[in-house]
């Protein structure tokens, strides 16, 4: 008996499966929003020891280094901007810390900004 070659979308849908099961680990689940204890963070802004280029830095931070890591991506995502981790503080580049107090304090923290 010869197949039918599919040749089209159409084709696709007149598929019929049996005994389809999906692995579950296969199965990617959009990470959940947590709450967060409350931090009484300081945002600053520097350029001292980065060629006179501005970055926002967010110290004062307690809790785990992976609580840090999703703060920290979701706010690079968020403003569109590159950043990194280092000693616990979360650094931003550019001066944006009136949209990452904002969004901090959206989440539950207390922001203070320190510095001009």
């Amino acid at each position: 008996m010869k197949e039918k070659k599919l040749n089209n979308f159409e084709d696709l849908k007149k598929i019929k499966f049996k005994n389809l099961t999906i692995d579950p680990s296969l199965i990617l689940y959009e990470e959940k929003e947590k709450t967060y204890k409350k931090q009484y963070l300081e945002t600053h802004f520097s350029s001292k020891g980065r060629a006179g280029k501005i970055v926002t830095i967010i110290k004062g931070f307690d809790g785990s280094y992976e609580e840090l890591k999703i703060i920290e991506k979701k706010l690079k995502k968020t403003i569109a901007v590159g950043g990194s981790l280092k000693n616990n503080e979360i650094i931003i580049q550019g001066n944006y810390r009136d949209k990452i107090t904002s969004i901090l304090e959206k989440l539950g923290h207390n922001v203070k900004k320190v510095g001009g």
